[in-house]
Protein backbone atom coordinates (compact mmCIF):
# COMPACT_ATOMS: atom_id res chain seq x y z
CA UNK A 1 0.00 0.00 0.00
CA UNK A 2 1.29 3.46 -0.91
CA UNK A 3 2.05 5.98 1.78
CA UNK A 4 -0.29 8.95 1.50
CA UNK A 5 1.23 12.44 1.51
CA UNK A 6 -0.42 15.73 2.45
CA UNK A 7 -1.51 18.35 -0.07
CA UNK A 8 -1.05 22.07 0.61
CA UNK A 9 -3.34 24.80 -0.68
CA UNK A 10 -2.50 28.49 -0.53
CA UNK A 11 -5.91 30.08 -0.93
CA UNK A 12 -7.36 33.57 -0.68
CA UNK A 13 -9.61 35.97 -2.53
CA UNK A 14 -8.41 37.44 -5.81
CA UNK A 15 -5.75 40.09 -5.37
CA UNK A 16 -4.27 38.56 -2.23
CA UNK A 17 -0.94 37.58 -3.81
CA UNK A 18 -1.28 33.84 -4.52
CA UNK A 19 0.23 34.02 -8.00
CA UNK A 20 2.79 36.64 -7.02
CA UNK A 21 4.33 34.42 -4.31
CA UNK A 22 4.81 31.31 -6.48
CA UNK A 23 8.24 32.20 -7.89
CA UNK A 24 9.65 32.84 -4.41
CA UNK A 25 8.05 29.68 -3.01
CA UNK A 26 9.68 27.65 -5.76
CA UNK A 27 13.03 29.20 -4.88
CA UNK A 28 12.82 28.44 -1.14
CA UNK A 29 10.94 25.11 -1.38
CA UNK A 30 12.74 23.27 -4.22
CA UNK A 31 11.58 19.86 -2.95
CA UNK A 32 7.93 20.76 -3.57
CA UNK A 33 6.00 21.06 -6.82
CA UNK A 34 4.13 24.38 -6.81
CA UNK A 35 1.41 25.34 -9.26
CA UNK A 36 -1.04 28.13 -10.09
CA UNK A 37 -4.30 26.32 -10.94
CA UNK A 38 -5.53 29.34 -12.90
CA UNK A 39 -3.02 28.54 -15.64
CA UNK A 40 -5.52 26.02 -17.04
CA UNK A 41 -8.29 28.61 -17.57
CA UNK A 42 -6.91 29.34 -21.04
CA UNK A 43 -7.49 25.70 -22.03
CA UNK A 44 -10.60 24.57 -20.13
CA UNK A 45 -12.34 27.85 -19.33
CA UNK A 46 -13.97 28.43 -15.98
CA UNK A 47 -15.03 24.85 -15.27
CA UNK A 48 -13.78 25.00 -11.68
CA UNK A 49 -14.88 21.45 -10.82
CA UNK A 50 -12.91 20.03 -13.73
CA UNK A 51 -9.96 22.25 -12.85
CA UNK A 52 -9.89 21.04 -9.22
CA UNK A 53 -10.08 17.42 -10.34
CA UNK A 54 -7.24 17.89 -12.81
CA UNK A 55 -4.99 19.53 -10.22
CA UNK A 56 -5.68 16.88 -7.60
CA UNK A 57 -4.89 14.21 -10.18
CA UNK A 58 -1.60 15.97 -10.97
CA UNK A 59 -0.81 16.26 -7.24
CA UNK A 60 -1.72 12.60 -6.71
CA UNK A 61 0.70 11.54 -9.45
CA UNK A 62 3.42 13.72 -7.98
CA UNK A 63 2.78 12.19 -4.54
CA UNK A 64 3.16 8.71 -6.00
CA UNK A 65 6.71 9.77 -6.82
CA UNK A 66 7.27 10.80 -3.19
CA UNK A 67 7.01 14.57 -3.64
CA UNK A 68 4.48 16.97 -2.17
CA UNK A 69 2.48 19.63 -3.99
CA UNK A 70 1.44 23.16 -3.15
CA UNK A 71 -1.49 24.61 -5.12
CA UNK A 72 -1.75 28.41 -5.03
CA UNK A 73 -5.35 29.11 -5.94
CA UNK A 74 -8.74 29.79 -4.47
CA UNK A 75 -10.05 26.42 -3.34
CA UNK A 76 -12.49 25.54 -0.61
CA UNK A 77 -12.45 22.33 1.45
CA UNK A 78 -16.02 21.33 0.59
CA UNK A 79 -15.10 21.48 -3.12
CA UNK A 80 -11.76 19.70 -2.74
CA UNK A 81 -13.43 16.89 -0.74
CA UNK A 82 -15.65 16.14 -3.77
CA UNK A 83 -12.65 15.53 -6.04
CA UNK A 84 -12.10 11.98 -7.23
CA UNK A 85 -8.50 11.92 -5.96
CA UNK A 86 -9.16 13.50 -2.54
CA UNK A 87 -8.92 10.11 -0.71
CA UNK A 88 -5.36 9.66 -1.98
CA UNK A 89 -4.01 12.40 0.31
CA UNK A 90 -3.23 11.99 3.97
CA UNK A 91 -4.63 15.47 4.66
CA UNK A 92 -5.26 18.72 2.81
CA UNK A 93 -3.94 21.81 4.59
CA UNK A 94 -4.99 25.38 3.81
CA UNK A 95 -3.40 28.77 4.43
CA UNK A 96 -5.12 32.04 3.54
CA UNK A 97 -3.42 35.01 1.91
CA UNK A 98 -5.24 38.23 2.75
CA UNK A 99 -4.78 41.94 2.12
CA UNK A 100 -6.73 44.97 3.25
CA UNK A 101 -9.62 46.28 1.14
CA UNK A 102 -7.73 49.26 -0.26
CA UNK A 103 -4.82 47.14 -1.48
CA UNK A 104 -7.19 44.50 -2.90
CA UNK A 105 -9.14 47.16 -4.78
CA UNK A 106 -5.93 48.68 -6.16
CA UNK A 107 -4.63 45.28 -7.31
CA UNK A 108 -7.92 44.32 -8.94
CA UNK A 109 -8.37 47.70 -10.64
CA UNK A 110 -4.94 47.17 -12.21
CA UNK A 111 -6.49 44.04 -13.78
CA UNK A 112 -9.45 46.11 -15.04
CA UNK A 113 -11.98 44.39 -12.80
CA UNK A 114 -15.46 45.86 -12.48
CA UNK A 115 -16.72 47.49 -9.27
CA UNK A 116 -19.09 44.55 -8.77
CA UNK A 117 -16.30 41.96 -9.08
CA UNK A 118 -14.11 43.92 -6.67
CA UNK A 119 -16.90 44.15 -4.10
CA UNK A 120 -17.62 40.43 -4.42
CA UNK A 121 -14.00 39.59 -3.67
CA UNK A 122 -13.85 42.00 -0.75
CA UNK A 123 -16.83 40.16 0.76
CA UNK A 124 -15.32 36.77 -0.04
CA UNK A 125 -12.05 37.80 1.64
CA UNK A 126 -13.96 38.75 4.79
CA UNK A 127 -15.82 35.46 4.71
CA UNK A 128 -12.57 33.49 4.54
CA UNK A 129 -11.41 35.22 7.71
CA UNK A 130 -14.74 34.48 9.44
CA UNK A 131 -14.71 30.76 8.69
CA UNK A 132 -10.97 30.10 9.11
CA UNK A 133 -11.42 28.47 12.52
CA UNK A 134 -14.66 26.59 11.93
CA UNK A 135 -14.53 25.28 8.35
CA UNK A 136 -10.90 24.17 8.29
CA UNK A 137 -9.10 21.47 10.24
CA UNK A 138 -6.67 22.46 11.53
CA UNK A 139 -7.85 26.09 11.60
CA UNK A 140 -6.61 27.99 8.57
CA UNK A 141 -3.88 30.53 9.34
CA UNK A 142 -3.81 33.87 7.51
CA UNK A 143 -0.83 35.76 6.11
CA UNK A 144 -1.37 39.48 5.60
CA UNK A 145 0.08 40.46 2.23
CA UNK A 146 -1.05 44.11 2.32
CA UNK A 147 2.39 45.60 2.87
CA UNK A 148 4.48 42.48 3.44
CA UNK A 149 7.43 41.77 1.16
CA UNK A 150 6.98 38.67 -1.02
CA UNK A 151 10.05 37.03 0.54
CA UNK A 152 8.47 37.35 3.99
CA UNK A 153 5.12 36.02 2.75
CA UNK A 154 6.88 33.03 1.18
CA UNK A 155 8.89 32.49 4.36
CA UNK A 156 5.70 32.35 6.43
CA UNK A 157 4.17 29.87 3.98
CA UNK A 158 7.32 27.76 4.09
CA UNK A 159 7.23 27.66 7.90
CA UNK A 160 3.58 26.58 7.78
CA UNK A 161 4.21 23.88 5.14
CA UNK A 162 7.20 22.40 6.94
CA UNK A 163 5.26 21.86 10.16
CA UNK A 164 3.01 19.36 8.30
CA UNK A 165 5.36 17.96 5.63
CA UNK A 166 7.10 14.64 6.05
Amino acid sequence: MERKLPLFIVTGASGSGKTFVIKELRRILPDFDIFDPDHLVEFIGHDWEKMRNIWLRVARNIAQGGRMTILCGTMMPWDIEKCVDFPFFDHVYYINLHCNEEIREQRLRERNWSDEEIENHKHFAKRLLEIADEAYSPPMPTVDTSNTDVTEVASQIKEWVLQYAY
